[in-house]
């Protein structure tokens, strides 16, 4: 089978959590981009890679022959970044969010659609087993069908820098993670959503860094979320803790323990008696962003669709941006996706 080729766009601190799968997977990294030279010099050299490099994406584009992008850029610029490697006919793997707003996200997908490329978000706690197990046994009616899903994120989280002056910096940053893991859990989607945004006392943020939201999801579900980046004490997993809710039962998945529950087993009493709900066993072998980059290149060599391809992790993104237009407008809002 012919080896992969891969123009990695980005070489700052997150490429170092991609390099060791790409190299793990014998992806030939045939190109880094970075506005700073030096730095792709050093990633590539910290990573015994031999590879050019490259401070102009497009001279990059024209000259280097590949299947694939990997955007490592920031934010701001994945819109231009992944538009320019589709519409140069490679297929596109990039660092979530998927962008920095919902009106380059649209244009994204339509440039993917336009070139015919495939682009998906590598959204990482998707290739986490006990997420994966979780999903498993939700799908498969073991708690009965699903009501409800509640997520507690709290954290005292003293960053410094960027964060600190965001206006939204719970919901813009970190939101999306429990979002997207309320999708693909329930397998369901959101539809409408009532949120409210503030800044607790004694906070070391300058936006509001705190937040409860109810979204109403397909099929009638609802997803409570509450969080903070400024509760100290006490503090919940980065994961999130979970109470999944069905007609027959309900599991918990909190401080990443392995996930556990109840389900009735009769129909007396005041309290029905319950017994331990059954887990389902999770294939997943290969975590994070090694996982992600499987699934693109299972894409590439047999066509199977991986999971957060731009069509679906559109959504995730149209729930954080839907949170906040509520939280600005204080009434409840549709989650608009294309």
């Amino acid at each position: 089978m012919a080896k992969i080729r891969a123009i990695v766009v980005g070489a700052g601190g997150i490429s170092g959590a991609w390099f060791p799968p790409l190299l793990k997977e014998k992806v030939e990294v045939a190109a880094v981009v970075d506005l700073v030279r030096e730095r792709a010099e050093k990633r590539l050299e910290e990573f015994k890679i031999k590879s050019v490099v490259f401070d102009d994406l497009d001279k990059a584009l024209r000259e280097v022959k590949a299947d694939l992008a990997v955007d490592l850029t920031v934010p701001e610029a994945h819109c231009q970044v992944t538009c320019k490697c589709l519409r140069a006919g490679l297929a596109v793997v990039g660092e979530k969010p998927m962008a920095s707003s919902m009106a380059e996200a649209r244009r994204m997908v339509r440039a993917s659609e336009a070139a015919g490329r495939l682009y998906m978000v590598s959204q990482s706690r998707r290739w986490d087993r006990k997420h994966d197990a979780l999903a498993r046994t939700v799908a498969a009616g073991a708690i009965g069908d699903l009501t409800t899903l509640n997520c507690d994120f709290f954290l005292g989280a003293h960053f410094g820098g960027f964060r600190d002056v965001m206006p939204s910096p719970l919901i813009l940053d970190m939101s999306i993670h429990h979002f997207d893991m309320a999708r693909m859990i329930g397998a369901v989607d959101p539809v409408r959503v009532y949120a409210e945004e503030f800044n607790p006392k004694g906070s070391w943020y300058k936006g509001d860094v705190a937040a409860n939201a109810i979204f109403e999801m397909t099929g009638g579900v609802r997803f409570a979320y509450r969080g903070s980046w400024c509760a100290e004490g006490c503090h919940t997993s980065w994961n999130g803790d979970w109470r999944i809710v069905g007609s027959k039962g309900t599991i918990l998945y909190d401080r990443d323990r392995d996930p556990y529950g109840e389900v009735v087993c009769g129909s007396e009493g005041f309290h029905r008696p319950k017994k331990p709900v059954k887990i389902a066993r999770s294939p997943v072998r290969f975590g994070g962003m090694h996982g992600a980059l499987r699934e693109m290149l299972a894409y590439l060599r047999t066509g199977r669709r991986p999971q957060c391809e731009c069509h679906d992790n559109i959504k995730s993104l149209a729930m954080v941006f839907a949170a906040i237009e509520s939280s600005h407008s204080g009434r409840r809002v549709n989650v608009r996706v294309m």
